[in-house]
């Protein structure tokens, strides 16, 4: 068992809680039993080390069978330990490092995905993670994420994700401009969500391939990145509320998408 809370390699595992590392070794750490059980189960080709606490390997015997069968290194440690490899204070027993995998848009093109989601200006880490959450769920071929959004392999993002990281391909650091024009000579309608959208959301028509296109949680679209889209849609708001924050609205175009393109 690993007992030493200062010794060099929890370290190196702290470490991964900084860009520039994760960048430098082209590795993340996965902290938690939900995303660890997901990448342990969906894709066990990423995983470098799994660490435990005694505890952990008692509860969570279907994580320690899957991860056996994948023939993965677990690494016993006391809870002194896995506290000081991770970036929450309660990891919850588990934690895993994992080597980075992102598809490259010719793969994801490739597919003839009918459902995208693009992030251009996203910055904060619980919107990007949830993002990424609810496209898994309504069942998106990718998510493609722009080169001045967030890490999407941040300790936070990867905790909102809920393991959904793990589950369909995600597309890191395009430039936005050149990406829509792929998009759309692919023949994936550019669908813009945006407050000033003329086009209600139930008005659209979504059974065509399409990809919707998200912006800045603060100021949402740049006019530019607007005027290259096919149309600018707008969330309906029946309430008093002033706006759904961009995850929310995220979610509920993605939705009515997959009830489009599944009926």
């Amino acid at each position: 068992m690993m007992t030493n809370p200062g010794a060099d390699r929890v370290k190196s595992v702290r470490a991964l809680s900084r860009r520039s590392v994760r960048e430098r070794t082209g590795r993340f750490l996965v902290e938690g039993p939900q995303s660890v059980r997901e990448v342990v189960v969906h894709r066990p080709d990423q995983v470098v080390d799994l660490y435990l606490t005694a505890e952990a390997r008692t509860r969570h015997t279907d994580i320690v069978a899957a991860a056996s069968a994948a023939h993965l290194y677990l690494h016993e440690v006391s809870e002194d330990v896995l506290a000081a490899m991770c970036d929450t204070p309660a990891p919850q027993g588990l934690a895993a490092v994992c080597r980075v995998a992102t598809a490259s848009l010719d793969e994801v093109l490739a597919q003839g995905p009918r459902l995208l989601v693009l992030l251009t200006n996203v910055r904060d880490p619980g919107n990007a993670g949830t993002v990424i959450r609810g496209a898994d769920a309504a069942g998106a071929a990718a998510v493609l994420v722009s080169d001045a959004s967030v890490d999407v392999h941040a300790p936070k993002v990867v905790r909102s994700t809920a393991g959904s990281l793990f589950h369909l391909p995600l597309v890191t650091g395009l430039p936005v401009e050149q990406t829509l024009a792929r998009l759309r000579a692919a023949g994936v309608r550019v669908l813009a969500a945006d407050g000033v959208g003329t086009t209600m959301l139930p008005d659209v028509d979504l059974q065509p391939a399409h990809v919707w296109v998200m912006g800045n949680e603060a100021w949402g679209l740049e006019p530019q990145i607007r005027d290259l889209c096919d149309e600018v849609v707008r969330v309906p708001i029946y309430g008093k509320a002033e706006s759904l924050n961009l995850a929310m609205a995220a979610t509920v175009c993605l939705y009515a998408s997959a009830g489009a393109q599944n009926h």
